[in-house]
C-alpha cells in the first residue's frame, strides 16, 4: 500500500433547514393558527481517529467532503429531521490545521479520539415560533444557517517509541527487520528506503515496543534536501531515539561528522528533538575490521554522555544488548 502522510481536503459542514410557514387548516375552527415547525439541524463534518488506517492515501483522491443539509420543517408543527454528522476515518496520529491560518484543529493521536472540524448550521425556527397577540398569523419563518466549511490540511506523524535515524545506508532498515517482522526494501544504494516503516519488538516476556525506521536524512533536509523535513515530522512523535553511524571499514567520512551532522537537522528543524533521549549505535560492524571508526564514535559519544553500543545486525552482534537496553528504557520512561 502507498504510504501518504500529508493531504489537502475541503470539508463543508450540512446547512439547517428552513422552517415552515404553514397554519392550521382545521374543520369548525374559522380561525387557525401557525402551525409551522422547525427546520432540522445540518450534518457536522467529523474527523475520527482509527487504528486500522495507517495512511492518508483515501484522502487523496477523494478531495471534497460534504455533509446533508438539515430536513425543512413542515405543517403541523413537525420539525424537520437532523442530517447525520459525515465521519471522516484518519490514521492514529493524524493532525489536523486550518489551511488558510495555520492553526491547529486537531491532534488525533488516540484511537477513535474524533474532533468535529466543520459545526452544521442550526435549523430555522418555522411562523409557530412567531405568533404574539398583537401578530396572531405571521407569514414568515427562518432559513436555516448556513454549515461551515475549511481547507484543512492533514499531516499524519507516527507514534513509535524508538525512532531510527541516520543518514542513508545507515543500516536502519537492517536493524528494524531483524528485530521485528517488519519487512523494508533493504539495497545497497541511498535512499533504499522511501517511506516509514513501522515494527513491533517483542524483547523475551517484557512488553512490547513500536520501532520506526524513518527514511535517510542528509545535511539540509530541514529545508527538504533528500527526502526532506516530510519525515522529521515522524520523528516528533518518538519517545526516544535511536541514532545508527555506519563504522565500517567500507564507508569513507568522519563517523563523528556523520552524527553530529544528523544532530544538526534535528536542532534546526525543531530544537526540542535534540532534547529526546537518545542513544547512538555503529552499525555494519562486521565490516569494522580495524575498529578505528568505531573507537572514534565511541568515545565522542561517551565524552558527551550518550549510550553507545557497536552492532553489526547481520551477524547477530550486539543485538540482543542493544534489544535489552531499549526495553529497559522504554519500561524507564514509563511506556
Amino acid at each position: 500500500m502507498q504510504f501518504v502522510d500529508y493531504v489537502k481536503i475541503y470539508v463543508k459542514a450540512g446547512d439547517g433547514g428552513r422552517g415552515c410557514v404553514s397554519f392550521r387548516r382545521e374543520k369548525f375552527v374559522p380561525k387557525g393558527g401557525p402551525d409551522g415547525g422547525d427546520g432540522g439541524r445540518g450534518g457536522h463534518v467529523v474527523l475520527r481517529a482509527s487504528s486500522e488506517l495507517n495512511t492518508l492515501l483515501d484522502l487523496r483522491y477523494k478531495k471534497e467532503y460534504k455533509a446533508d443539509r438539515g430536513e425543512h420543517g413542515k405543517g403541523s408543527n413537525k420539525h424537520g429531521r437532523n442530517a447525520e454528522d459525515m465521519v471522516i476515518p484518519v490514521p492514529v496520529g493524524t493532525v489536523v490545521k486550518d489551511e488558510d491560518s495555520g492553526e491547529i484543529l486537531a491532534d488525533l493521536d488516540d484511537d477513535k479520539a474524533e474532533a468535529t472540524i466543520a459545526r452544521a448550521g442550526r435549523g430555522g425556527l418555522g411562523n409557530s415560533n412567531f405568533a404574539t397577540a398583537t401578530r396572531q398569523a405571521p407569514k414568515f419563518a427562518q432559513p436555516g444557517e448556513e454549515g461551515e466549511e475549511k481547507r484543512l490540511v492533514l499531516e499524519l506523524k507516527l507514534l513509535a517509541d524508538v525512532g531510527l535515524i541516520g543518514l542513508p545506508n545507515a543500516g536502519k532498515s537492517t536493524l528494524i527487520s531483524v528485530i521485528s517482522s517488519a519487512r523494508p526494501k533493504i539495497a545497497d544504494y541511498p535512499f533504499t528506503t522511501l517511506v516509514p516503516n513501522l515494527g513491533v519488538v517483542k524483547y523475551r516476556d517484557r512488553k512490547s515496543f513500536v520501532v520506526a525506521d524513518i527514511p535517510g536524512l542528509i545535511e539540509g533536509a530541514h529545508q527538504g534536501a533528500g527526502l526532506g523535513f516530510q519525515f522529521l515530522r515522524h520523528v516528533e512523535r518518538t519517545t526516544m531515539l535511536l541514532h545508527l553511524v555506519d563504522v565500517s571499514d567500507i564507508t569513507p567520512g568522519d563517523p563523528v561528522e556523520a552524527f553530529e551532522k544528523i544532530n544538526k537537522e534535528l536542532v534546526l528543524y525543531s530544537p526540542e528533538l535534540i532534547n529526546k533521549p537518545m542513544a547512538v549505535v555503529g552499525t555494519k560492524l562486521d565490516l569494522a575490521y580495524e575498529k578505528k571508526r568505531l573507537e572514534l564514535l565511541e568515545s565522542h559519544c561517551k565524552g558527551k554522555g550518550i549510550d553507545f553500543f557497536g552492532i553489526s545486525a547481520v551477524s547477530d552482534v550486539g543485538v540482543e544488548g542493544l534489544l535489552q537496553y531499549l526495553s529497559d528504557k522504554i519500561e524507564g520512561l514509563g511506556l
